[in-house]
């Protein structure tokens, strides 16, 4: 048996036949926190020195071999030895040192990979350099080695989108050098035995493989295009772009770019929306609460939100069981769904037998009885009030008395539906957001009565789907749309102030939103939105502010894209300023004896962000938002707030 020798609390290692195995144990992802660091800076000196050991492995405890670095650090001082030094000691090393990744190799963990002169990889690994997502760059020589091994354009496309290589991938793109299926770390030590024989190869000596101008700028504008403003993707551009300097002359100013991002207002904003993603699984109530069993998940109703309900149910493994109407309606709905598989399947994020299994699990009905089975209903019907109580009432005679009930509401009091069920303890929200198969947010509203139970199996049944889960409390719109309607609200109120649509949304794209709020409003068309304020104008309060303009544009016929006209004009499909909607604007200003008057950018931007973060005040107050972080993961994951600026609530803070 091989005597264990531990380094730290966190790493420990065996020698193996002249080969010393590191273990690095520091669950849930090994992350390279200051023990990590200094076990890992300990055993390679007990390697360097032992004249027994002729090579290094180093792998990770669990499914894991190092997710990055540790969050518990994040906006704290650097603690000695820094992971630069670390991995400056693993590629200077005199003997071979073998990265056997059984797992995730993420962040700092690619760049230690990478210091390592051989990488062996499990079919299971994954490989990336996902910091510009927290407004940083790689900070311990990803942004050097990586093209010294890949060439310029990989690595700028894996660098500046952050996004994550699967196994086969990394191969064939040369970051690691050999996939292993069965014993990875036998066959790691086999390698490591003969690698003793040939000096080290040692990544940062690498010369960069020669990529022509035309190519770089062509990748190189491809990722900039798409980053609104951010920073880190810039700078991770540039330091990419010019890794063929001298190895320690680009280390040192990708550390220098890697700090002064670390500590800029776009990286807090970053780490903010991380951080509030961990808090909002954390619910009061709930921390010894069991979830349901779930496994069978009925859906009510097969248009294109309840067939996109569907497919991430099926993506999840559950069972199916979709209702509609009549026949020709399920039917269409079926169809609906099992297209949407099917493109799934030609893009390859579906292969052919989970295709299979996926549509084996899905029936489609139009009798109430045929949903007994189901676990949990979530009905997507037509949002009406009359219609979604009379469901409910047919489905508590057809359901089991431990099943859970869900409404997909927008705007509908769920208190409501609830109260006019048998069992208003089992029914919750699920506000999911529209193309429910792609968008990530999930509202999780609980009700009055809702059971705790019942909350926690909505949020388990979330999480298995995929989403992020956000509680709130009952309120007309929820989070998303309340604040919603408060910024839509003040973005009217500029227009008869002075603004103009273009300026409003110049200014928010400016700003970071990927499309500004009155061409979304021509985009989804604007005859929806003024239906409902026809349907409320016996209730609105004559006192408060209520501006027509949108209305004179539906007056007139101008419903949107669709129509050729909404707040812009189309022709030829393509978004032009149109006159005439300023002349209207004009007149109903006239008719209120507003004199305009003219705003800059930021002044459209500051208010448009304080009516955010007051209507996030209210709703904090009230109870309905437990933390502002909440709100905040709301606007980014479903309104397009730019993540880099952190949500309305961090802005404003």
């Amino acid at each position: 048996m091989n005597e264990v020798t531990t380094f730290s609390a966190t790493v420990s290692a065996t020698t193996r036949n002249g080969i010393l195995v590191v273990a690095i144990d520091n669950p849930p992802v090994n992350a390279t926190s200051a023990d990590v660091r200094l076990g890992l800076s300990r055993a390679l000196a007990h390697a360097e020195a032992a004249i027994g050991i002729k090579g290094v492995v180093i792998t990770g405890a669990g499914k894991t071999f190092i997710g990055g670095a540790d969050i518990r650090e994040f906006g704290k001082p650097a603690i000695e030895p820094t992971l630069p030094d670390v991995i400056e000691k693993i590629e200077a090393l005199s003997k071979p040192v073998i990265a056997a990744l059984n797992g995730a190799a993420l962040g700092g963990g690619l760049e230690l990979a990478l210091a390592c002169h051989y990488r062996i990889a499990s079919p299971s690994a994954q490989v990336g350099l996902p910091e510009v997502k927290l407004g940083i760059v790689p900070g311990a020589g990803g942004t050097q080695r990586l093209p010294r091994l890949i060439g310029v354009p990989a690595a700028l496309d894996l660098i500046a989108s952050g996004r994550l290589a699967k196994a086969k991938e990394a191969l064939s793109l040369g970051i690691v050098d050999e996939l292993v299926e069965g014993d990875l770390i036998a066959t790691v030590i086999k390698a490591a035995q003969k690698l003793t024989d040939t000096p080290p190869r040692r990544t940062g000596e690498l010369a960069v493989a020669p990529a022509g101008p035309a190519e770089i700028e062509k990748a190189s504008s491809k990722i900039l295009a798409k980053t609104r403003g951010k920073k880190a993707p810039a700078e991770a551009v540039r330091l990419v772009a010019s890794s063929h300097r001298p190895l320690a002359e680009g280390l040192a100013d990708e550390r220098a770019t890697f700090l002064a991002l670390r500590d800029s207002r776009e990286a807090a904003a970053l780490r903010h929306i991380f951080f509030a993603e961990r808090e909002a699984s954390k619910v009061a109530g709930l921390e010894n609460v069991e979830p349901h069993p779930v496994t069978t998940l009925g859906i009510c109703g097969l248009g294109l939100m309840g067939s996109g309900i569907a497919v991430a149910a099926l993506a999840a493994g559950y069972t199916v069981i979709g209702l509609d109407q009549t026949q020709q309606a399920a039917e269409k709905g079926y169809e609906r769904i099992v297209g949407l598989l099917e493109r799934n399947l030609a893009s390859g994020r579906l292969d052919q037998s989970g295709f299979d299994a996926q549509k084996s699990s899905l029936v489609v009905t139009t009798t109430d009885a045929d949903l007994a089975p189901c676990d949990l209903v979530i009905e997507a019907v037509f949002d009406d009030l009359a219609v979604k109580i009379d469901l409910f009432r047919r489905l508590d005679k057809v359901i089991r008395p431990d099943a859970i009930l869900a409404t997909n509401t927008s705007y509908l009091n769920p208190d409501e539906i609830a109260a006019a069920t048998a069992h208003p303890e089992r029914v919750l929200g699920l506000h999911f957001f529209s193309p429910a198969h792609v968008m990530r947010l999930l509202e999780v509203v609980r009700c009055e009565k809702t059971a705790p139970d019942v909350l926690a199996t909505g949020l388990t049944v979330a999480k298995k789907l995929k989403k992020l889960p956000v509680v709130t409390g009952v309120t007309e719109g929820f989070i998303g749309n309340r604040i919603f309607s408060a910024y839509r609200r003040e973005a009217e109120f500029l227009l008869e102030d002075g603004a103009l649509p273009h300026e409003i949304d110049t200014a928010l794209e400016d700003y970071g939103f990927p499309m500004g709020l009155f061409a979304v409003y021509d985009m989804a068309g604007l005859e929806i939105a003024w239906a409902r304020r026809k349907r409320q104008a016996t209730m609105r309060d004559p006192s408060q502010r209520y501006v027509e303009i949108a209305d004179r544009l539906c007056e007139a016929g101008r419903l949107g894209q669709k129509s050729g006209r909404g707040w812009y004009a189309y022709p030829d499909g393509k978004r032009t300023i149109d006159p005439a909607v300023t002349v209207i604007i004009e007149t109903e200003r006239a008719k209120k004896h507003i004199t305009p008057r003219s705003f800059s950018k930021d002044d459209i931007t500051q208010r448009m962000l304080q009516a955010m973060a007051t209507e996030g005040e209210a709703l904090l107050a009230e109870g309905i938002a437990a933390r502002p972080g909440d709100i905040d993961l709301v606007m980014v994951n479903g309104y397009g707030f730019p993540a880099h600026k952190g949500g309305p609530m961090f802005a404003k803070s």
